[in-house]
């Protein structure tokens, strides 16, 4: 639990997260802090508003203040301070029917109380913290173990989930070794050897059809997001997660249905493999299909294409490219796949009540049932065959890794396998061996020599006993020598280089990380920030998007996410995947583009594809590449107008203004409101959408005492995205009722919809840069903070803002600063 949460950073996000503007008792006084000392600011105050209750004779809420008098109390009594002042703050105190005190007057106390922690926090800077034996996570197992030995699968996938801490998974106390864990590593370890050295064992081809979806009748009030952009929400691809064993040739067949009439222009058919178009099949319609007066059937054709893949999970999609589905039934050309001509009137959010698209709609089907087909050819299933032609034998690339002497025709000079295995430890262990380690690994391939074993396999039982070892599994930081227990000293190069590599790339130091660690150059400022821009512009920074920015948005949840079928059937796995890829490019263009850090909440742009553009109501995006898309004239900008975003801070039935709200402080702002008390009754959810708004419901649970102050600073955030709905669509109304999105803050400022939401946090840019800049020095050092971290939270916050809050400003900062540097002692030797 964070304690140590800066209480009062300015008077707009004391504002924002509930400081009372409420008529005062008495007119507001100019206050000058400064010249004040903490007795004389706090007691006063207390004793006007507080300590009639709070007293040694009546201590409700077992609460003496004047415990607060004494000298020091600030160190010794940190908890009941923050506690006191955050309950000022949000309203809480002084309790409901109580006068409000003057504005004026909580500001200097709140700023006041604010440099006293910051004295006692900045003497306390000079602690770096102690970062416990960091077990790699799944993520940075996978990652490491492809960059050292080139092997292209992803062992950690079949291990129990990472226990997560402080919002992430690679925090050092909650990745602990079990029995049953150190099993699969063993036995990781084993395959890891085997495919580096020999390859994999040939498999035998399998066949997996991916069948069309289910299609649903809509039912009851039609609402206008369950339309495609051809009004009639008719599928006509398949697409598919696969995961591939291997690598190898793979069949992919695709299963046909429906009709087109004769004269039609030959189908094009295209296999896209992760957004990207890899083979295109024209198929056309002669031949020995069946006809129907003037209609050819496609029912049951297939056709087929063979293509390389690599091992691992890829999105796969078969579609067809020209069809004329959802033209005008009047529209009667010899090629009507070649005019791309789509009904506007059909188009989501066009504007039109559900009575008139409903009329539209039959209307519409009546003519297109007698002047044109109303089945154009659709993709009915995609089988995947294979492996075929798989490759034998390991990869040149990891036999490049393992081999860096000898093994010339199966010669090796004396030192050969001291120097492999030298090369193996040094860089799975991540830092200088010893002889003595080089050796005992090195034993053991004698020792499969002298037991009848080849050269190769002796190699073998070596690099599993690496991949075994704790210095390969964990990230160890060991104390000097020389340095007394408890003693802050700074890293090794080493160590600096891993610390560097698994924030930013989540896996082991390279080639060039480890050249500048030998020379000892990496705390060179001019060396460390040539290493730091060169690592955010590698591909391999996606990892700080997919696993930092996963976990700190929580979009990684979206992979759970089962929003209700019934209610909301445009949602399925491809526009899952489309919005978790909308939101992992968006990162990635901010680190590698080094934008600011504002455009995280702010930016006019995106990356889509023609499902999700479309599902977004956003015009002339086509086929399934992402590419990047202009937001400008829409509601939408930044991540809190993501549908990966907005689906995980819903519920499956239904949007929560409170989860939202909630959302927008603890990942936005960095300061969560408190747990809800026990025995608090829940909203009716059967009444939201009908008789009563999600409001009004939300209003009366608000007039529970014990739920308000937390509800009046979360619930008025959460409604500014109101129009979105459970998984991200825009939306006039809920059900019968029309959407409210507006938002009244404690302090009177009104707001409306997503873009007044905006400028409200906009308000107070350096309360999101503190949350950003907390969240993201933990997840770099991997553990929580404390307070002593607090004094370097709040430098790496004004540093980047005075750098124009670059990404990169950022990022410099924490790897500059001393708990990254350096740590304490007592670690594991």
């Amino acid at each position: 639990m964070r304690t140590w949460l800066i209480v009062a950073p300015s008077l707009s996000l004391l504002a924002l997260l509930g400081l009372s503007a409420m008529p005062t008792s008495g007119r507001q006084t100019k206050v000058s802090p400064k010249a004040l000392t903490l007795e004389q600011t706090a007691w006063p105050f207390f004793t006007e508003n507080c300590v009639g209750c709070h007293n040694a004779q009546t201590k409700s809420g077992a609460l003496d203040l004047a415990s607060l008098r004494r000298a020091g109390s600030v160190t010794h009594s940190r908890e009941t301070w923050e506690s006191v002042i955050r309950k000022i703050q949000t309203g809480e105190m002084p309790p409901e029917g109580s006068p409000r005190p003057d504005l004026a007057k909580i500001k200097a106390l709140s700023l006041r109380v604010e440099r006293e922690f910051d004295k006692v926090d900045r003497a306390a800077a000079s602690n770096p913290g102690n970062v416990t034996a960091h077990r790699l996570n799944r993520a940075e197992y996978n990652n490491t173990v492809r960059d050292l030995l080139e092997v292209n699968f992803r062992p950690a996938d079949d291990f129990p989930q990472d226990d997560s801490g402080y919002g992430f998974d690679n925090i050092g106390d909650v990745l602990s070794l079990s029995s049953s864990q150190m099993e699969k590593y063993v036995n990781a370890s084993e395959k890891i050897a085997r495919t580096a050295l020999f390859g994999t064992d040939p498999l035998q081809p399998t066949l997996i059809r991916h069948e069309e979806a289910g299609r649903k009748l809509v039912t009851g009030p039609l609402v206008p997001a369950r339309y495609d952009a051809t009004g009639l929400n008719m599928p006509n691809s398949r697409h598919a997660m696969h995961r591939f064993p291997v690598d190898g040739e793979y069949l992919f067949r695709f299963g046909l249905n429906g009709v087109r009439p004769l004269g039609s222009e030959a189908i094009r058919l295209a296999l896209w493999v992760d957004g990207k178009k890899v083979q295109t099949l024209d198929f056309d319609p002669t031949g020995s299909a069946a006809f129907s007066q003037d209609r050819q059937d496609f029912s049951g054709r297939t056709q087929e294409c063979r293509f390389r893949m690599t091992t691992g999970d890829h999105w796969v999609a078969a579609t067809i490219e020209n069809l004329y589905e959802g033209l005008p039934a009047e529209y009667g050309g010899p090629n009507p796949s070649k005019r791309r001509i789509e009904p506007p009137v059909f188009k989501p959010r066009a504007g039109l009540t559900e009575a008139e698209i409903e009329e539209r709609r039959k209307r519409f089907e009546a003519r297109l049932k007698e002047k044109a087909p109303t089945n154009d050819v659709r993709v009915s299933f995609l089988e995947i065959g294979g492996p075929y032609a798989q490759k034998q034998g390991a990869a040149n690339a990891s036999l490049r890794k393992i081999f860096v002497c000898g093994h010339l025709h199966g010669g090796h000079s004396p030192d050969c396998t001291e120097k492999i295995v030298s090369n193996l430890t040094r860089r799975a262990f991540r830092r200088p061996v010893t002889a003595t380690e080089v050796a005992r690994f090195a034993s053991l391939v004698s020792l499969a020599q002298k037991q009848g074993d080849t050269y190769e396999e002796g190699v073998c039982l070596a690099l599993q006993g690496i991949l075994v070892s704790p210095h390969f599994l964990f990230r160890i930081e060991r104390d000097p020598q020389v340095a007394k227990a408890g003693t802050p000293h700074l890293l090794t190069q080493h160590e600096l280089a891993s610390r560097l590599s698994y924030f930013l790339w989540s896996t082991m130091p390279d080639d060039e990380l480890r050249r500048c660690a030998d020379q000892q150059l990496l705390r060179k400022p001019d060396v460390l920030n040539t290493q730091v821009r060169r690592m955010l512009k590698d591909p391999r920074s996606h990892a700080l998007a997919e696993n930092f920015g996963g976990q700190w948005l929580q979009f990684r949840a979206l992979e759970s996410a089962k929003p209700d079928r019934d209610r909301f059937p445009d949602f399925d796995d491809y526009l899952r995947m489309s919005m978790q890829q909308e939101t992992e490019m968006f990162l990635d263009s901010i680190i590698r583009d080094d934008r600011s850090i504002l455009t995280l909440l702010h930016g006019k742009y995106t990356f889509l594809n023609e499902r999700l553009a479309s599902f977004y109501g956003i015009p002339g995006v086509v086929g399934p590449a992402f590419r990047k898309v202009s937001l400008a004239g829409t509601a939408r900008g930044g991540v809190l107008t993501q549908g990966s975003v907005l689906t995980v801070t819903s519920y499956p039935n239904r949007t929560s203004p409170v989860l939202r709200g909630k959302w927008i402080l603890d990942n936005i702002l960095d300061a969560p409101p408190p747990a809800p008390p026990p025995g608090v009754p829940n909203l009716d959810v059967s009444a939201v959408g009908s008789a009563k708004s999600l409001r009004e419901q939300l209003e009366e649970h608000r007039k529970n005492p014990t739920c308000a102050s937390c509800h009046s600073r979360m619930d008025p955030l959460g409604f500014g995205l109101e129009n979105f709905d459970a998984i991200g669509a825009w939306r006039k109304k809920d059900g019968e009722v029309a959407i409210d999105s507006s938002g009244s803050l404690p302090d009177g400022r009104k707001f409306n919809g997503p873009d007044g939401l905006k400028t409200v946090l906009k308000t107070d840019n350096d309360a999101f840069v503190q949350g950003l800049s907390s969240k993201m020095l933990t997840y770099a050092l991997g553990r929580g903070l404390e307070r002593h971290d607090r004094a370097t939270v709040k430098d790496i916050s004004k540093q980047v803002a005075a750098d124009d809050y670059r990404f990169s400003s950022m990022v410099l900062e924490i790897v500059s600063s001393r708990p990254f540097q350096m740590r304490k002692g007592n670690s594991i030797q």
